[in-house]
């Protein structure tokens, strides 16, 4: 499916025609540029790479820089692939102009990281209850974890406290409400993974 990668700038609020007020994400979009087409015979598939973001020429591998200057452009800080499109070349622009207004849309970002996180937060464990009958710093903690001699291991997929975010992420069937083509701009319905001036993919 065709698709952009773009920048969540942040969320704020529209009014419908029916005067009721929508929670939305601004999304700057594009434009990305074409630095490679894959094709069926050299590849083994159909595909086009998209690249969005400045990076610095420094922090570039010399492999990556020649990739970029056959496309005739600077290097780029974030590369995918996308199929669905036809008639592209290496070098061509791609801006939120593929998209309408009421369109649906799936949105994929890395959420934002929260660090090792305890049951508590991670899983909304309610902790052992009362402070009281000798328990000493035991409110937050996760209980037994397992059984006696059988099976005599824990079970795969315990919750347990561990690294709490920083997963991809994908929003389903967001509607666009506006798309501000002069400014790349594209505001969906709804909320998105990750923090604010995160990279996103946007996929029809």
């Amino acid at each position: 499916m065709p698709g952009i990668i773009g920048r969540k700038v942040g969320m704020t609020s529209i009014y419908s025609a029916e005067g009721k007020s929508l929670p939305c994400t601004v999304i700057e979009a594009g434009p990305c540029v074409v630095t490679q087409v894959k094709t069926q015979d050299r590849d083994g598939y159909e595909a086009v790479q998209l690249g969005f973001g400045e990076k610095k020429e420094k922090n570039t591998p010399n492999a990556m820089k020649g990739h970029f200057k056959n496309a005739s452009t600077t290097p780029k800080a974030k590369l995918v692939e996308f199929k669905g499109f036809d008639n592209v070349t290496i070098g061509d622009k791609i801006d939120v102009a593929i998209f309408s207004e009421g369109d649906f849309v799936d949105v994929v970002g890395t959420t934002k990281g929260k660090g090792f996180q305890g049951v508590v937060r991670r899983h909304g464990f309610a902790g052992v209850g009362q402070a009281t009958h000798g328990q000493h710093n035991r409110l937050r903690a996760p209980g037994s974890i397992g059984a006696c001699s059988y099976p005599a291991r824990v079970f795969k997929g315990m919750r347990m406290g561990g690294q709490m975010g920083n997963k991809n992420r994908m929003a389903s069937n967001l509607q666009i409400l506006k798309v501000i083509a002069e400014k790349n701009i594209l505001i969906v319905k709804g909320s998105v993974p990750g923090a604010n001036g995160s990279t996103l993919t946007i996929r029809r």
